[in-house]
């Protein structure tokens, strides 16, 4: 048995460990002796009893811990509390293979380490825990049992890296804590980025190391100016206002005197009719000058022509001469044509 598996008195006797709640776990490579005891095969329903009585059953839990929280907390005291007798070993991944494999994490690999150390439920710690678990690392730390939530965790092109574990009969399943995880943490701190960044920039922290940019550090002097900005808008606005009234009255009132002036020259008995009428009739009497009456007595002819009915000199419908000129002419020639009747 592992030095740090001595939480019981020889031989074996389950008396509670004490002085681990005041000392952090250690790590897995540091201890200086490695467990002894004969590592047979167990089943669950034997490890629920109890038993073997010589030694605790092994169990192992591994993750990333990123953000140490509650949740894993209470995963961790699952795993612990799964059979009667048991000895937790907690594996916690490298930073390079949880950047490859999952993605960026906020705590460093170091820092992930020491918070697993300080849970009271953990009795050891391996470092840079690979992400499958092979044959040959599960029995170089003896472990009986592999305890994880039973949701298929797909990863490393595989839909679920327990299911060999599983198929061994060495899973044990823990429950999630519903509502808080790493990526919950995250979340809020993205979703709340302004908020934190205000604060930690009042705290004494620099634009620099909060990596934030000068536009970013700026937003309450540029808030600021926008507000002055809107005042002033404000206030441009009601001159504006105040101007726009007396405008639209003035232009009302010459509105009206325009609208007068106006049917005082185009109305039905204004300046313009009467002087377009004016013009029309000189126009009319210029083309349609008076004309001499044209009618004279009935002529009878000799009787020694033939007879022809009578009929008196009539007004010919012409066109009206274009001027005197051209309506004496016409006269003229219809004299001439009375002469040779004659």
């Amino acid at each position: 048995m592992s030095c740090h598996a001595s939480e019981y008195d020889a031989p074996f006797s389950r008396v509670p460990r004490v002085w681990t709640l005041t000392a952090p776990a250690p790590f897995a490579d540091e201890t200086s002796c490695q467990c002894q005891a004969p590592h047979e095969k167990l089943t669950i329903a034997q490890a629920r009893l109890g038993t073997p009585v010589d030694r605790p059953v092994r169990v192992y839990a591994d993750g990333i811990f990123d953000l140490f929280h509650s949740g894993h907390a209470r995963a961790l005291m699952q795993a612990k509390t799964l059979f009667p007798n048991s000895y937790l070993l907690v594996g916690v991944c490298s930073d390079d293979l949880t950047h490859k494999f999952k993605g960026f994490t906020v705590m460093n690999e170091a820092e992930r380490y020491e918070a697993l150390r300080h849970c009271r439920y953990v009795d050891e710690v391996i470092r840079d825990a690979p992400w499958t678990l092979t044959p040959e690392f599960l029995e170089k730390h003896k472990i009986d049992f592999v305890a994880h939530d039973d949701i298929p965790y797909s990863s490393a092109g595989s839909d679920d890296v327990y299911k060999h574990i599983k198929e061994a009969g060495m899973f044990v399943p823990t429950q999630r804590t519903e509502g808080i995880s790493t990526s919950d943490i995250i979340t809020r701190i993205v979703r709340d980025y302004d908020v934190y960044a205000r604060r930690n920039l009042q705290r004494g922290y620099t634009a620099k190391e909060l990596n934030v940019s000068f536009i970013n550090n700026q937003v309450d002097k540029m808030k600021e100016k926008v507000k002055n900005v809107e005042e002033r808008s404000k206030e441009f606005v009601n001159r504006v206002e105040e101007k726009s009234h007396d405008l639209i009255q003035k232009w009302e009132e010459k509105s009206r005197e325009f609208i007068g002036n106006f049917l005082e020259l185009f109305g039905p008995d204004g300046a313009w009719k009467q002087m377009f009428q004016e013009r029309s009739s000189r126009m009319l009497q210029a083309l349609s000058p008076k004309q001499s009456p044209v009618s004279s007595p009935t002529r009878s002819r000799s009787p020694s022509r033939s007879p022809s009915p009578t009929f008196s000199w009539l007004p010919i419908k012409t066109s009206p001469p274009s001027s005197p000129k051209a309506a004496s002419a016409s006269i003229s020639s219809m004299s001439e044509g009375d002469e040779d009747e004659k």
